[in-house]
């Protein structure tokens, strides 16, 4: 089935089914009128939000209308865990590269995982607010899995069972903040704001034979500034697989339901290499950073910009046949007035 939440000027929206084409939905009963109330009740609330959905795809379901994905908020407005992977470890060993630093092996057999800011999330069509350009600001393309409660020091095959549901995100980020802050060893804070996640969520046996070994094997399509930037596999590349992350994060602490634990940027290589941009006839990119890693690799430096006031981001995953699954991330970049006059 397909969830969403519906901005109804309340903090945590209203939840709705939504049918598979995205055309339609409908409210979910009391006492699930939030995505977490559901999650919450999840053993109980799935069967009934499941016939629900039956009949909307059906086109037997009461109080059905238009579903919009600009109405969105993302699917949990804000959640009590948000916390992301990096698990394609191409992109590490990219990032890692281009600085010439090595790669420490346990890179390989061990997650990397940050904690992110959860208490608000930006809508999947709202701007992306930002007081300065010299921020670095950077989307980043990613996939991710909604929680149910996971005891603390969980196994992987445990935490497979945990996992809810399944959206995608833009984990923004300032690449000209985050040197500063990991340079404190501390880790990020101000380099990572507000995230955006798809309008929509699925259960993963929504996504058929397309969810399996617990990855998600569909191209992530990234349009940046109306061109087509990446279509990276998000199934491949990707060393730890979601209910490995999901065994990490919960390694040393339960995971409440409705946690979020995210892939970290979609990644692929090519011919043994590093990926080729998509007007040369590879998959591309899902960050603006991955590009200038190459072009630093090639070149000995960046030519591609980060983000500027006005820039646009789409970021969408659709089936074999073309229909949008979760609907799209749709962003553009805008300036913000602070009070603080050091920015």
């Amino acid at each position: 089935m397909k969830l969403a939440s519906l901005k109804n000027g309340q903090r945590d929206g209203c939840l709705v089914l939504v049918s598979r084409d995205l055309q339609t939905c409908c409210p979910a009963p009391a006492p699930y009128t939030t995505l977490q109330a559901a999650l919450d009740d999840w053993d109980v609330a799935k069967p009934i939000l499941e016939s629900l959905s039956q009949d909307l795809n059906q086109g037997s379901a009461a109080d059905s209308r238009a579903f919009k994905e600009q109405d969105c908020c993302s699917p949990l407005p804000r959640a009590y865990q948000w916390a992301d992977g990096s698990a394609y470890v191409n992109h590490v060993e990219l990032v890692r590269k281009a600085r010439n630093a090595e790669m420490p092996d346990s890179f390989w057999t061990d997650p990397l995982m940050y904690q992110g800011g959860s208490d608000a999330f930006l809508g999947p069509q709202e701007d992306i607010p930002m007081a300065s350009e010299a921020w670095g600001i950077d989307f980043e393309g990613e996939v991710a899995v909604i929680t149910g409660d996971v005891p603390m020091g969980a196994t992987p095959s445990q935490a497979a069972d945990h996992i809810r549901l399944v959206m995608l995100v833009n984990d923004v980020s300032l690449r000209g903040l985050i040197p500063a802050e990991l340079g404190k060893g501390f880790g990020f804070f101000q380099s990572k704001p507000s995230s955006a996640f798809s309008p929509v969520c699925v259960t993963p046996d929504e996504l058929g034979e397309h969810w399996r070994e617990g990855k998600l094997h569909l191209p992530l399509l990234v349009s940046y500034n109306h061109k087509a930037f990446g279509c990276a596999e998000a199934g491949e590349d990707m060393t730890f697989n979601f209910p490995t992350l999901v065994a990490h994060a919960a390694k040393t602490r339960p995971l409440g339901a409705g946690a979020i634990i995210g892939s970290g940027t979609v990644s692929n290589k090519q011919d043994g290499g590093p990926g080729k941009a998509v007007s040369e006839g590879g998959r591309g990119y899902s960050c603006i950073a991955e590009i200038r890693m190459i072009e630093t690799i090639q070149t000995g430096a960046p030519t591609t910009s980060f983000m500027k006031f006005g820039d646009h981001i789409r970021i969408e995953m659709k089936d074999p046949q073309g229909d949008s699954i979760f609907g799209a991330i749709d962003q553009t970049v805008s300036a913000y007035e602070t009070t603080d006059p050091s920015k």
